[in-house]
This record gives C-alpha cells, structure tokens and sequence, in this order.
C-alpha cells in the first residue's frame, strides 16, 4: 500500500534527488540569446517605480513612459504594475519584454500552488519564488518590486535579476530611482494612513518625473489590501499632490 505522502504532487520532486523540489514547476523557463545591438534597441522602461507600506495597506505608483534604448519615448500610456494574486502586485522597471514574460510566469505559478493547495502564497513566499526565478536569468533586465498583503501586515520587496529579495517599508526601482527616494526619505513615517501614502507616492514620481527624462506621462496608483488590489491611472499628478 502506498504512504499518504505518496500522492503528493510534490512526491515525485521530493524523491528525485537531482531536482530541486523548490523550482518552478510550470515547464522549461524562456531563455533569450540577445547582442549587444538587440539591447540597444529593445524597448524599455527606465522608469520610476515606488512601494510604501502603512498599517492598512500598501502603496504603489509607476509612472507610464517607455523609451527605445533611453533615447525616444515609444509609448505614453504604460501599465507598468500587474496585479499577481488577489493581495499582490508587482511592479517593473527594465526590459518591457523581460517584464511582461516574467509576469505571465509568475501568475502561472500562483496560479498553479493556489490549485495544488487551496490558499494563496504568502508574501514573502511569493518574493522568494520571483527572485527565484529572476535569477535563472531568462527574464532579461528586469527590477521588479513587489507589493503585498497576507496575514503578516503590508509587505514591500525590491527584487533584481540577481536574484535577490530585500524587504523594506518603502522603496524605489528604476531611472528615476535617486530623486524619488529623497522625497521618500523625507515625506515617509510609518503611521501614514492609505490616502497619504498615496500622496507621498505620487510625489515621489513626480519629483523623478521632473529630472528623469525616461520618466512621466503620468502615474499609476495602486493599491492593496488584504482582500483587494486596485490600480488607478492619472494622466498628471494635480488631484494627487
């Protein structure tokens, strides 16, 4: 008769000693064999990405300009944040493609370890698959942060394509990275409610907006909550700073 443990879908990886019971177990990862000149040309979305965390919730804004190679702006409308689980969401600087590819890899594997287990992943488990998987290589030029929810309280990771993971109560990815920071050094305290961690954010944004040329055209706001993530476009930052 076989053991209980026998049936886990997990079985089979446990017992092969040559694979790693912890890797992506949706197939074979997209691998890329770009030159120097693809790079050159690929679009891209140096940006500004930011993440806060308050007491009810998390915060992110983006703003929505994308650029080939850093020299021509290729698109003004850009959704850089993607909702990931019902109480995450990840938002990307980087590799437009990486990003996007990335993104689909990773709802797959929530996807999948929600059927397999009837719960959604935690936020931190969530942030060790995605640097996980950024550091096999495949997703090119990706920095990611990723903001979320769980029974724990708000949580916020800056993520890069060397794999690692770094939890913090706010943080900043992309281009316009050093001016957005300032203003979150200065305007971020860890009893701001949503609505004004909303205003910090899209502060931040804007100031990177203002001296960051691969930077602007607006911003995305989202926000998170246990239960929820809403993402929310503005085309200028009047009614939110």
């Amino acid at each position: 008769m076989r053991s209980p443990g026998e049936f886990s879908p997990s079985h089979e990886l446990i017992s092969d000693k040559t694979k790693n019971p912890y890797d992506p177990q949706v197939g074979e990862l997209p691998e890329n064999n770009l030159s120097h000149q693809d790079v050159e040309n690929m679009q891209e979305s140096k940006t500004t990405i930011v993440g806060l965390t308050t007491d009810d919730g998390v915060i992110m804004a983006s703003d929505q300009r994308a650029s080939l190679g850093g020299r021509v702006v290729s698109n003004k409308d850009v959704q850089k944040v993607e909702q990931i689980q019902p109480n995450a969401a990840l938002s990307i600087s980087g590799s437009v493609g990486g990003a996007q590819s990335f993104i689909r890899s990773l709802k797959a594997e929530t996807n999948l370890y929600e059927a397999r287990r009837s719960e959604e992943m935690s936020i931190k488990a969530l942030a060790t698959m995605a640097s996980n998987m950024l550091r096999g290589g495949p997703f090119f030029m990706v920095v990611p942060i990723l903001g979320g929810v769980d029974d724990e309280g708000g949580h916020v990771y800056s993520l890069d394509p060397s794999g690692s993971a770094l939890p913090d109560k706010y943080t900043a990815q992309g281009s316009g990275m050093p001016y957005a920071l300032g203003t979150l050094e200065n305007e971020f305290t860890e009893d701001l409610t949503m609505d004004e961690a909303e205003t910090v954010a899209a502060r931040a944004v804007k100031a990177a907006s203002e001296r960051d040329t691969a930077s602007g055209n607006g911003v995305h706001i989202t926000r998170i909550t246990r239960e929820n993530v809403e993402i929310v476009g503005h085309e200028d930052f009047d009614e939110l700073v």
